[in-house]
């Protein structure tokens, strides 16, 4: 198949940044990005090198700061959120849709950009754009009664979020955050998105809206983005391990926080028979190769059923598509129909192919491995970002797989014998963001799901993380501090009566369906 296919046309990675130099040339320069801050582009930090997870050709790095330029950024971003919170709200709202205007001008550009730099197949590329298009306009037209007797922080928010969805998770908080009244700040991922992000970022800063990007190594950055007293909150998506630390330093300073880190998402099989059902979803789960908060890695399956589960899952998952995200057989061609391309480099591609090879060594057993041979990839293509669909079973108690979230294309299964053990295997990492338990009985689901530790779970079908009025949180190492979603991210960003507690884990909230 390979030999047969050719990139599609205007869409190299030369076109993209050929494109941003045009459409925001006060942010890009040359072959860099340039950090935002005291509303100017600085040509300021080290730009690291960086490659594209698709076929490791260069593109454009980070430019890193060190710890006293981003305290300046932070001191001049609280001067522009103390002008931001006396802008009136029709004049915030109006700057805000202005800016939408202008980011769904270059919808297909910055889509193209999370190609390239985070690898997402186009279909889902598109739609992380929309998503935060879309969003914002929800919040745009029903701020009003959001708003109503609640004013901004006393500081800007601050923004730390992981790569896999820029724009969905991380351009629309910062929107809405100002629409509520605050100056934000975001740090660009260090992995990918720094030209996505820039792009999105111009536009708004063009818009009046008061925004700074910078971008340098957590552990740099930490001190000016997350324990500056200027800061009127911190939020954060991300790893357990930086979100910990993240965590104890708001907890010791009492700052409002916004954590969201990953967790083991598990998918429990008990006294089910709908497997139509479930096959037509197992391939719709490999979407973006599982690099996703809300992703279900892991199946607790009732050993009475392991062989209609089999059965159903393993067609499902050899049918999933991997492959370069914009091969296509004539230049002219359709977007590929791909469930994912690369993970987010080669290094975790290869952390990953580690652990699935040690799991096995330690006993695990390989129920499906995926073929190179049968990806979509271009003659000569470096393909060390890819790594094709895995299923285990019974991965060791020593593997990470056991755990911990792979964050990468990898399924295990674990068999059950009574709901006693599947609801322990279906909590093995102290909490986690979305659940599902199929089974047929609704009498059944009702008296489980509210044992199982995750915030949403659903009834045979996959939860995700939502928007709009559908609130967002999680449970145990899974999140801490405020939830959001619909009204609740505004709150989270607002001051509302005196002694007044926001909703979050604290106390638990849970959502099943």
């Amino acid at each position: 198949m390979a030999s047969t296919l050719t990139l599609k046309s205007h869409t190299t990675w030369d076109d993209a940044w050929q494109r941003c130099l045009a459409a925001a040339p006060e942010a890009f320069r040359d072959d860099r990005v340039l950090n935002l801050w005291n509303a100017v582009w600085q040509a300021d930090g080290r730009p690291l090198p960086a490659t594209s997870p698709v076929d490791a050709r260069p593109t454009a790095g980070p430019p890193r700061l060190d710890a006293a330029t981003a305290e300046r950024a932070v001191r001049a971003a609280l001067d522009q959120h103390r002008a931001w919170r006396h802008v009136p709200l029709p004049e915030r709202r109006a700057r805000i849709a202005a800016a939408l205007d202008a980011l769904t001008e270059h919808r297909a550009l910055l889509a193209l950009l999370l190609v390239w730099e985070i690898g997402k197949p186009w279909r889902l590329a598109q739609a992380d754009v929309d998503r935060a298009i879309d969003g914002v306009r929800w919040y745009v037209d029903g701020i009003e009664a959001m708003i109503a007797n609640r004013s901004p922080l006393d500081g800007p928010v601050s923004n730390i979020a992981s790569w896999n969805y820029p724009m969905s998770v991380l351009v629309h908080a910062m929107l809405v955050q100002a629409l509520a009244g605050n100056a934000v700040i975001a740090k660009t991922p260090t992995d990918g998105g720094v030209a996505c992000l820039t792009l999105a970022c111009a536009l708004a800063a063009r818009e009046g809206v008061p925004v700074t990007l910078v971008s340098g190594s957590g552990r740099e950055l930490s001190e000016a983005l997350v324990r500056a007293p200027e800061i009127g909150c911190v939020s954060f998506v991300g790893g357990r391990d930086t979100g910990a630390a993240v965590a104890t330093a708001v907890a010791d300073l009492g700052k409002r926080h916004i954590l969201e880190q990953e967790g083991l998402n598990t998918w429990g099989i008990w006294d089910h028979s709908d497997w139509e059902a479930f096959a037509a979803v197992v391939p719709k789960l490999f979407d973006y190769g599982k690099q996703r908060c809300t992703a279900y890695p892991r199946f607790v399956v009732q050993r009475a059923l392991f062989d209609e589960f089999l059965a159903a899952y393993l067609p499902a998952v050899r049918a999933v598509r991997v492959g370069h995200p914009l091969a296509v057989e004539r230049p002219d061609a359709p977007f590929p129909e791909l469930d994912y391309g690369p993970l987010i480099n080669a290094a975790k591609a290869k952390e990953l192919t580690d652990q699935v090879a040690e799991a096995i060594d330690r006993g695990a057993i390989p129920l499906h491995r995926g073929r190179p041979a049968d990806a979509r990839f271009l003659p000569g293509q470096d393909t060390s970002a890819y790594v094709h669909p895995v299923t285990l079973l019974n991965p060791p108690p020593s593997s990470p797989l056991h755990h911990a979230e792979p964050f990468g294309p990898v399924d295990t299964i674990v068999l059950v014998d009574t709901e006693a053990e599947l609801l322990a295997a279906m909590n093995a990492s102290n909490g986690a963001l979305v659940a599902t338990l199929a089974t047929d009985d609704r009498a059944t689901f009702d008296r489980l799901a509210p044992q199982i530790r995750a915030f949403k779970v659903g009834h045979g079908t996959p939860r995700s993380r939502g928007d709009r009025d559908e609130l967002f949180g999680g449970f145990g190492a899974a999140w801490r501090g405020a939830f959001v979603g619909g009204e609740l991210l505004v709150r989270a960003v607002t001051q509302g009566a005196p002694g007044e507690q926001l909703p979050g884990n604290f106390p638990e909230y849970r959502l099943t369906s």
